[in-house]
């Protein structure tokens, strides 16, 4: 009896993943982003643990990770991609947007699409063990969450705001997939060296949160994830030694 309850845990928590990122899609549509933002919150803290207990108890199965995907792409797809489609619906929109305004809104799906094909080839990327390549799901989520909600008067300050939103849906629909590698908040070792990156970030993230509260800071601290995760790269490629043939 220990057995089966201890192999099914994490499956259970992906399930709360998954009906969280489900809530949390009803009440983006509903018009409540930042209920729905909690609710990501909600689903990604699931999501954290689901992996953990898998590793804890040693019971990763092909079952947990398919299931896994596939409460990730709702929670952190499906979920952020209905705030924005609702955001896309009430706003007021140019005069030359005016014969396509119906069909807009649709456009943030995208996220939905990209996150599935950014899910598919994490399955199949054995590069990703220790870090990403690509912008993960739930940051994007967040990302997207957080800024719709704690930015309204930003938001809706301009009809032209809305070409901004969908330049932006393309532009992280994009960085999901892209090659771009991103450290993950994984520690092999709880030591300063060789974590001074994460560790450095932790520090400036919880600043941030600090002073702006974790559903205003969140999109600034994803967005300062993205900025230091180039600078991390571009460094590692400027100090990468080449081999000269003699």
């Amino acid at each position: 009896m220990a057995n089966f309850i201890t192999r099914n845990i994490p499956n259970t928590l992906t399930c709360g993943n998954l009906v969280s990122g489900c809530i949390a899609t009803v009440m983006a549509l509903g018009g409540d982003a930042r209920y729905a933002l909690i609710w990501i919150i909600i689903g990604a803290v699931f999501d954290f643990f689901d992996g953990m207990s898998a590793r804890l108890f040693g019971v990763s199965s092909p079952i947990g990770k398919e299931l896994d995907s596939l409460a990730d792409d709702v929670t952190f797809g499906v979920a952020p991609s209905a705030i924005v489609f609702a955001q896309l619906s009430v706003m007021e929109y140019p005069t030359v947007l005016a014969s396509v305004e119906p069909y807009i809104p649709y456009c943030a799906f995208l996220i939905a699409a990209f996150s599935a094909l950014r899910l598919a080839k994490f399955n199949l990327d054995t590069r990703q063990t220790t870090s990403f390549i690509g912008m993960p799901t739930p940051a994007n989520a967040l990302f997207w969450g957080s800024l719709l909600v704690s930015q309204p008067t930003l938001i809706e300050s301009s009809a032209w705001m809305i070409p901004a939103i969908l330049l932006l849906v393309v532009l992280t629909s994009l960085l999901l997939v892209s090659e771009l590698p991103m450290f993950a908040l994984k520690f092999k070792q709880w030591g300063w060296r060789g974590n001074e990156l994460r560790y450095s970030f932790i520090a400036l993230s919880g600043v941030v949160i600090a002073l702006f509260g974790v559903i205003g800071g969140m999109w600034i601290v994803i967005t300062l994830y993205f900025l230091t995760s180039v600078v991390a790269d571009i460094v590692s490629r400027t100090h990468t030694p080449v081999d000269i043939e003699k």
